[in-house]
């Protein structure tokens, strides 16, 4: 293609050249393929209970399957050390991995916004962009657990479905960042990943080096948009789930779980500036 005249306004330039290097639309056996990666990634990046342990061989088999491809080179590394693990081994890595670690966690919205109220706004979002697709999740985890996002990805396709993948990208990279500086095998997974997704810009490296130094934003008050009842109700916590204790007042809560501010006893009367407000004044 000849260079474009310099005379061109330099935003026409650039989003001409963007469009250049867009990729062709994908035949629907690509897009077939492109699905199965997401939804074996959805699966693998689950908590290795016993009915996911005991079809090792299966996934094992469908990761063989797939067309050579970077994302299943790095899918196949993964199964290596995933079926010759024992299940015990399985679980405990992945707790340790995920549970236990905040910048490791697989929950994305954590962090472009930390424990703030806007975290909550952007959960209440993706759970409406799934249900405005016709998919309602089983309520058994947050909209944006790695898992369920991908799970989304696989069945609505690369446009719409994919959305949330390329809008946490630079959370991505630094779950991918922390995995590989802990030497967990789960690190394939999210380069498997990355690799589906557009290549990382220089904001976004400047950005995950930013998130890696500082962590994710911080805010005294959560907010919880789903309610205790939520959690009570479906175990949205892995630890929970899997034998570790709940979080009270003034414990550390992990990004799978909001803590709502604890309110005011009901007999306490609203203060002014000189004490308390007498009853039945306003």
């Amino acid at each position: 293609m000849s260079p474009l005249p310099t005379t061109v306004p330099a935003i026409v330039r650039t989003r001409v050249r963007a469009a250049v290097r867009r990729r062709a639309p994908t035949s629907p056996r690509e897009a077939e393929e492109r699905a199965l990666v997401l939804r074996l990634l959805s699966l693998l990046s689950q908590y290795p209970d016993d009915e996911l342990a005991a079809h090792r061989p299966g996934l094992a088999s469908a990761v063989a399957a797939l067309p050579r491809s970077p994302a299943a080179a790095e899918l196949s590394a993964f199964m290596d050390w995933f079926t010759a693990q024992e299940p015990d081994a399985l679980a405990r890595h992945y707790v340790e991995t995920f549970d236990l670690r905040r910048r490791s966690s697989l929950y994305l919205t954590y962090y472009l916004h930390g424990d703030t109220r806007r975290r909550g706004m952007a959960l209440l979002t993706l759970a409406r962009r799934y249900r405005a697709a016709g998919w309602d999740t089983d309520g058994g985890e947050l909209p944006d657990h790695l898992p369920v996002v991908l799970e989304f990805a696989a069945l609505a396709g690369p446009g719409a479905g994919e959305a949330p993948l390329r809008m946490h990208r630079r959370g991505l990279e630094l779950i991918r960042h922390a995995l590989t500086e802990s030497g967990s095998p789960y690190r394939h997974l999210l380069s498997a990943l990355l690799g589906l997704l557009p290549p990382a810009t220089d904001a976004d490296r400047a950005a995950v080096a930013k998130l890696a130094a500082e962590g994710p934003p911080e805010e005294e008050v959560g907010l919880d948009p789903y309610g205790a009842a939520h959690r009570a109700d479906h175990g949205s916590d892995h630890g929970a789930a899997h034998g570790h204790p709940a979080y009270g007042d003034g414990e550390f809560a992990p990004p799978s779980a909001f803590v709502s501010p604890t309110a005011a006893p009901p007999d306490r009367a609203p203060r002014t500036a000189d004490g308390p407000r007498p009853e039945g004044r306003s």
